[in-house]
């Protein structure tokens, strides 16, 4: 059985780490280099990026604090906000990225996937996904962009489906529903995903105890789960919640 990942998030604003519920009231919690190095050292199997400014304000990633960032890790380390071109890929890449993560401009642009996986590998196109519940959509669920910010008109499980016909080696699934609120991960969005795709997907969103990761990675059939405020809040540690999963019988590294 293929062990399970956790994955920590860092969202970033204005160069420092930040937190918000359902990405709004957000607060600054600390530096995301320092908080990489530590989260490092608790052992978790990834790390996630998120400048969650960058599309809304029309600009590319910030290169010298990935670069920062990168440094201090080495796992897994995947970059996502403002990455709007081929160049910008390249440019997070040799920042020290393995990883990009495309959300608002793969929704733009979709042919970036497709040149991103053709230049780079699937392996380094990751499709970054918010959804909100949406009884009007085929699956039940809407896709936003620009940080939650704004509707599209697509549906979740078809775009998961397109973006992975384009290239992308992995989804980020993240249930603007449960953002933050530390009440659970959405299972049968997550579930529903995973059964629809044959790449990874990490579920995101609503992760508050350790009983809610069993739950997805068992239930929401997701190869990974995503926290933040989890460790963030100082609650838990990487360790503790992989010695709870293993209790569990949930595989972990």
């Amino acid at each position: 059985m293929l062990k399970k990942r956790i994955v920590v998030c860092l969202d970033v604003k204005e160069g420092r780490t930040t937190k918000g519920i359902k990405f709004k009231e957000n607060v600054d919690i600390g530096d995301p280099v320092e908080m990489a190095a530590e989260y490092y050292r608790q052992g978790v199997d990834e790390l996630v990026f998120y400048d969650i400014m960058a599309s809304a304000d029309g600009r590319g990633p910030i290169l010298d604090l990935i670069s920062r960032v990168a440094s201090q890790v080495f796992i897994p380390f995947c970059v996502g906000g403002g990455i709007g071109s081929l160049e910008d890929i390249r440019s997070t890449i040799l920042a020290g990225a393995e990883k990009v993560s495309l959300n608002s401009q793969a929704v733009k642009n979709p042919d970036l996937i497709r040149q991103g996986a053709r230049v780079f590998g699937n392996q380094c196109i990751v499709l970054g996904m918010d959804a909100l519940k949406d009884s009007s959509m085929p699956s039940g669920y809407r896709v936003y962009i620009n940080g939650g910010r704004t509707a599209t008109e697509l549906d979740a499980r078809e775009w998961a489906l397109q973006a992975v016909e384009l290239g992308a080696g992995e989804i980020v699934l993240n249930s603007i529903d449960a953002d933050g609120t530390k009440a659970g991960y959405e299972i049968e969005l997550t579930r529903m995903i995973s059964q629809a795709v044959p790449v990874p997907v990490v579920a995101s969103g609503g992760g508050g105890i350790p009983a809610h990761l069993t739950q997805v990675l068992k239930e929401g059939q997701a190869d990974a789960a995503l926290i933040a405020s989890m460790v963030h809040s100082g609650e838990y540690t990487v360790g503790s919640i992989k010695e709870a999963l293993s209790a569990q019988g949930v595989p972990v590294r």
